[in-house]
């Protein structure tokens, strides 16, 4: 018979102990902001640098963390707060500011960018207080612990959530942090490390996530679908009922993590989403791969994991577990590269590297820790703006815009009036082509086949963030070259093609571009 969460915590707790007592007679060098940099899916989308570049402070209360984004020049002022000792309910309330969106009893990050929050000296710990993203982009979360974040009972805050992220974000990096809960959804607690309603483009490193019932989700709902391009590596989920995480569409990347006392489920993947899973250790755990609780199904691909005591349970109208003879039911493949620990190693490295003030040590791929190397901070830089109408935009960096060279042209779907397929290539951001409606497709071609590998989309001033979800598409072939969100640099490998489709998905308002910028390399 399965226990309760309460009763199998006390058990897990009690060990925990343990292992905390030989652990505080470890150095703990103080983290540094410019120690080390984002991995997985954050590189992408431009990239995740936090506040790199801009002021840094220093905070002891949630209040000093929100009074520091809101005496910003801007929301997108790049800036650090290093954090030190605990933050909760008594020492955090609103700020107000217009470079902020603050609240009380809650860490809210919301309709900024460019912030770091990192833990600091003796550590940072966040006690029944979540930090909440929201329509926010290029966050850094590290070295720092949440714990026992209530949706019910008292204190509440954050929905439950440890590490929450809703509407339109982009671009988070957490790294070696601790999330944990004292027991499930029946004693008030939530998910340690949510993210829904189109969130893309996060990683989660080197933390800990333990004792709580659930690990987290990526979708609120079977409908939520379009989050993703999440990558979990090196984390510790240990004893936790469920959610490891569960993905409803999407893609997310899961390697080298360590996954012990999952009670009844681990990587759910559901609702068309599609998994990779590489050398990773189960140990101790039941279903620990597969769909579950519902008929819509995902897909996974595995390689080099570790199966140790674990248990499946038999398929049924809504469980398909991927055991006990697990193989692959799609192919993945991502854009960055990545080192892979051996998976019978995983346990031990991530024993010395996961989680808050381990000194942000990570593996060097051969299961060795090592200390980050430090990075050079560069020059303050700001958010990037759009250039007033009526300039000419020039290449984020050298290179000749092909979709401005002699005998370029450009079509696409039905436009709306007094709009033109080439005002995407006159190098001109006062005019632009705009959808009839909110979905659509514009075009840049060639009389001849044309060597493309990087393409920069640029929207008109004061239509920013209206661009959602794309796909970059060879129209010669119909192969998808790319896939994301919003507007800004976009990557891929050298394609000869003589058209080229930028198919937008989805908007927030009425989608414009204004340049559609072409570049061989």
């Amino acid at each position: 018979m399965r226990r309760p969460v309460a009763l199998r915590l006390h058990a897990a707790l009690a060990t925990a102990v343990v292992g905390i007592a030989v652990a505080v007679v470890l150095p703990s060098p103080q983290a540094s902001a410019a120690a080390g940099s984002a991995t997985g899916y954050a590189t992408q989308n431009g990239g995740t640098t936090g506040g790199a570049g801009g002021q840094t402070v220093r905070a002891t209360t949630g209040t000093a963390i929100h009074a520091a984004l809101c005496g910003r020049a801007s929301s997108s002022t790049p800036i650090i707060i290093e954090v030190t000792g605990t933050i909760n309910h008594g020492n955090t309330s609103k700020v107000s500011g217009s470079s902020c969106n603050t609240a009380d009893g809650v860490i809210e990050l919301k309709q900024i960018s460019n912030v770091t929050i990192i833990g600091v000296g003796s550590g940072a710990v966040f006690d029944q207080l979540g930090i909440h993203i929201r329509d926010s982009r290029n966050i850094i979360i590290r070295n720092v612990t949440v714990r026992n974040v209530k949706k019910s009972g008292s204190p509440t805050s954050n929905g439950g959530d440890a590490i929450g992220m809703e509407s339109s974000v982009r671009n988070v990096w957490v790294d070696h942090v601790t999330l944990e809960a004292s027991g499930g959804e029946s004693e008030g607690y939530d998910g340690l490390f949510d993210m829904k309603d189109d969130t893309q483009y996060v990683t989660l490193s080197y933390s800990i996530l333990r004792n709580s019932g659930r690990g987290g989700l990526i979708g609120s709902s079977e409908s939520d679908r379009g989050n993703g391009y999440i990558t979990f590596e090196h984390n510790l989920y240990e004893n936790i009922d469920s959610r490891t995480p569960l993905l409803r569409g999407g893609i997310a990347h899961m390697f080298n993590n360590h996954y012990t006392g999952l009670h009844e489920s681990g990587i759910n993947s559901r609702a068309g989403a599609r998994a990779k899973v590489d050398n990773n250790y189960f140990r101790n755990s039941k279903d620990v791969l597969g769909t579950f609780y519902t008929s819509e199904r995902g897909t996974w691909q595995v390689s080099g994991n570790i199966f140790d005591n674990v248990t499946w349970s038999s398929p049924g109208s809504d469980n398909y577990p991927a055991g006990p003879n697990v193989t692959s039911t799609t192919t993945v493949s991502v854009p960055y590269s990545y080192r892979l620990d051996a998976a019978s190693c995983v346990p031990d490295i991530v024993r010395q590297t996961a989680g808050a003030n381990t000194g942000l040590r990570v593996s060097d791929g051969n299961c060795t820790p090592q200390s980050p190397p430090p990075t050079t901070p560069g020059p303050t830089t700001p958010a990037p703006t759009t250039p007033p109408p009526g300039t000419t935009t020039p290449p984020p960096s050298a290179g000749t815009n092909l979709s401005l060279v002699s005998g370029a042209g450009a079509d696409g779907s039905s436009k709306a009036g007094g709009t033109s397929y080439g005002n995407v290539r006159d190098g001109n951001l006062s005019t632009y082509w705009s959808p009839s409606g909110s979905t659509g497709t514009v075009s840049i071609k060639w009389g001849s086949a044309t060597t493309v590998s990087r393409v920069v989309i640029r929207e008109p001033s004061g239509t920013s963030g209206s661009i959602g979800s794309w796909q970059l598409v060879n129209n010669d072939t119909g192969a998808v070259l790319a896939s994301g969100s919003g507007a800004g640099q976009i990557t891929f490998g050298a394609t000869s093609l003589k058209k080229i489709n930028f198919k937008i998905n989805s908007s927030g308002g009425t989608p414009r571009v204004g340049e559609f910028e072409t570049y061989a390399s």
